[in-house]
């Protein structure tokens, strides 16, 4: 076994995290069992964080110990994944679908590092009260501002010299307009908040027309 950063493995031709919940599944993935342990396959077509992993990313800021924000948080698929990483940290899951929230609360109920928060992710003020100071701000929404959203959340709750990974899905942003152009405006609009831009991925085949973005805050 090879480590590609803390706390993901190479195994069998994929990537893996330690399963925190031994003998559970959160959404099919398959469990492996290797000198003694069990691995949860982190899987590409399900998860845009492992996509971008596999495409190459060269930054994993989560770690252990790391306090992060994950914005749009849906049923838990990636989040869960971080929380196999975050073992002595704490993922705060803003999500605002209400049916989304039934099953992220049942995958929290066995990751006592993960906090369901039905929230407006556009909203950081009505949930503010709740949260704590973050290392990452981890985010996947498909809305027009998604990068504003960001951007709001990170002058709230992003600590100095922390970190945001951005999922951007230009057809939620402008469907008229080339791709690429959307990513170059959306990096942009990080650069003026205060971002150096570390690393952009385009995450095909697994998700067209996206991109993965990760960012430090200066």
């Amino acid at each position: 076994m090879k480590k590609k950063f803390e706390g993901i493995t190479d195994v069998k031709g994929g990537i893996a995290t330690l399963n925190l919940t031994p003998g559970r599944r959160v959404y099919g993935e398959k469990l492996v069992t290797l000198n003694e342990k069990e691995f949860r396959m982190w899987n590409p077509r399900r998860s845009k964080l492992a996509a971008a992993i596999y495409k190459g990313l060269k930054y994993m800021p989560i770690n252990k110990s790391s306090k992060i924000l994950y914005l749009g948080a849906a049923q838990g698929t990636t989040a869960s994944h971080i929380s196999d990483i975050a073992v002595k940290g704490i993922i705060y899951c803003i999500e605002m679908s209400p049916h989304a929230l039934r099953k992220l609360l049942e995958v929290c109920t066995f990751r006592s590092n993960m906090v369901p928060v039905l929230g407006d992710a556009s909203q950081p003020q009505d949930y503010l009260h709740l949260l704590e100071k973050v290392d990452v701000i981890y985010q996947d929404i498909a809305q027009p501002n998604q990068t504003e959203i960001l951007i709001r959340n990170s002058e709230f709750l992003l600590r100095d010299n922390g970190y945001v990974m951005l999922t951007i899905k230009a057809a939620s942003i402008d469907t008229l307009v080339d791709s690429e152009k959307i990513f170059i405006r959306e990096k942009r609009k990080l650069r003026k908040a205060g971002f150096n831009v570390l690393q952009d991925i385009g995450l095909s085949p697994y998700e067209k027309e996206h991109a993965f973005v990760i960012a430090e805050k200066k």
